[in-house]
């Protein structure tokens, strides 16, 4: 059955609600019949995004090394590697037993660095391209050799973990996948998608943008909490759909974008994961459903309408992350406040802030490596969360020097700094109107803006 959400727009579209053919259950990604002309091999299912799958298990595995100061490993993870890597994660644990042990198991000769964002990122210091910080941040994690670094304020493997969903798995899918290879002359429907292939142009490049997503092939048949309960490896009954006692990371996991919408969604509030998947099952649908042939235009607007209900809702979720983590920075800064008028020690509550702004920090840099330019939205973002979190001395990040080492400078002081993650919080309801809203702190703005003696208007800064 289709999303409610998707049925309403397809009909306000089309006039009527697309009766789109059946294929498996209805509701999993595949399997979908093989339907490229001419094709003669053994394969039955045409369904392929096992590259995809193994680029996400590559960032797990690289946010677990990026604590440790091996920098030959990180890289290895992040560029590709000639070796059989061993996958670091996600790894067995307890009960929940993971299929695949090696990175070959999944798909061979893929990296990170290759498919990451081309642009400029202002957010960073230093005006460097996506790859660029990425290979910053994982130079100075290693530099470094452990997670937090309380001299910047650093958490190096929420920076890059969070910054590398968006700037591959997210600018890839919507900016790529579901962008010019949508295009009536890119990958066509009634060619293979390479030489050699058993699917087809438009049948691949479908495939590779939910890969990027990161569901599970059956998660529309669970509730929100199950497939929350998936990533964080508690419900191996909802994950081992096959039953034959292992998870198999290419079709039964959860990851990146798609388990932070179910951890939006199971407060009630929102469905982001099922309005996104079903999206790619039913434009999945769509594009079996042409048999091999040139896709109509009629069926390109189809897909294209179903393209923007997943752009839309998968940056939904991205905003809904910074918002909850403008929340979590807050937050800190207030515990850290009481613990230094009392004369505390603030070494874990440090580690804590800092940990929550490289979550925020990486999410708003990901926000910014969609399909479309955010503009003013991410001027105010830089602009309030700055390129680091305000130091205990009252000095922030300012800037890189030309051999990469990182300036800092005098910075706002802390409630200045906290009224900036409630602005935060309140840009991310006026332009993206995220409903989950997790970690709502905008009841407090107006006392704080009032102390401070300004506006509450995000506007100001």
């Amino acid at each position: 059955m289709q999303n409610k959400f998707t049925k309403l727009i397809l009909a306000g579209v089309f006039g009527t609600t697309l009766a789109l053919p059946a294929f498996g259950d209805g509701h999993s990604y595949g399997p979908f019949p093989i339907t490229l002309k001419g094709y003669s091999g053994d394969k039955t299912n045409s369904v392929s995004y096992s590259g995809q799958i193994a680029r996400h298990v590559q960032h797990d595995s690289l946010k677990k090394l990026a604590g440790s100061g091996n920098l030959p490993e990180m890289m290895a993870y992040f560029k590709g590697s000639d070796k059989n890597k061993k996958i670091l994660a996600p790894a067995s644990k307890g009960d929940f037993k993971i299929k695949q042990t090696l990175l070959n198991e999944i798909s061979s000769g893929k990296n990170l660095s290759g498919k990451s964002y081309k642009g400029l990122v202002n957010g960073w210091p230093g005006g460097m391209t996506g790859v660029e910080v990425l290979e910053h941040m994982i130079n100075k994690a290693a530099e470094h050799g452990s997670a937090f670094d309380p001299n910047t304020g650093y958490n190096y493997p929420q920076l890059i973990s969070k910054f590398a969903m968006g700037a591959v798995f997210y600018n890839q899918a919507v900016d790529n996948y579901l962008d010019e290879k949508l295009g009536p002359d890119n990958k066509p429907n009634n060619k293979p998608y390479k030489d050699g292939a058993y699917y087809t142009g438009k049948e691949h490049s479908w495939d590779e943008a939910f890969g990027y997503w990161g569901a599970a092939a059956h998660s529309l048949n669970l509730t929100a909490e199950q497939n929350y309960n998936i990533t964080k490896m508690k419900d191996m009954a909802a994950a081992d759909h096959n039953g034959d006692g292992v998870v198999d990371l290419k079709t039964e996991y959860n990851f990146a974008h798609a388990y932070y919408a179910a951890s939006y969604d199971k407060g009630g509030k929102t469905d982001y994961f099922n309005t996104v998947t079903q999206a790619f099952v039913d434009g999945r649908k769509i594009i079996t459903a042409a048999n091999g042939e040139a896709l109509t235009n009629a069926q390109r607007s189809q897909l294209y309408v179903l393209r923007d209900i997943i752009g839309q809702n998968w940056e939904k979720v991205i905003a809904e992350s910074v918002f909850k983590y403008a929340g979590s920075v807050y937050k800190d800064i207030d515990k850290l406040q009481t613990i230094i008028e009392a004369n505390g020690d603030t070494t874990k509550a440090f580690a804590t802030y800092g940990k929550h702004w490289g979550e925020l920090k990486g999410f708003a840099l990901a926000l910014q490596c969609g399909k479309n330019n955010i503009g003013e939205t991410a001027v105010k973002l830089n602009r309030m969360m700055g390129f680091g979190p305000v130091l205990l001395n009252s000095s922030q990040v300012t800037g890189v020097d030309s051999n990469g080492n990182f300036i800092k400078d005098e910075a706002s002081g802390w409630d200045e700094y906290k009224l900036h993650m409630l602005k935060i919080q309140k840009l991310m309801v006026d332009v993206f109107a995220v409903k989950a809203r997790a970690n709502d702190q905008l009841a407090n703005i107006s006392d704080l803006s009032a102390k401070l003696g300004g506006s509450n208007s995000a506007e100001n800064d």
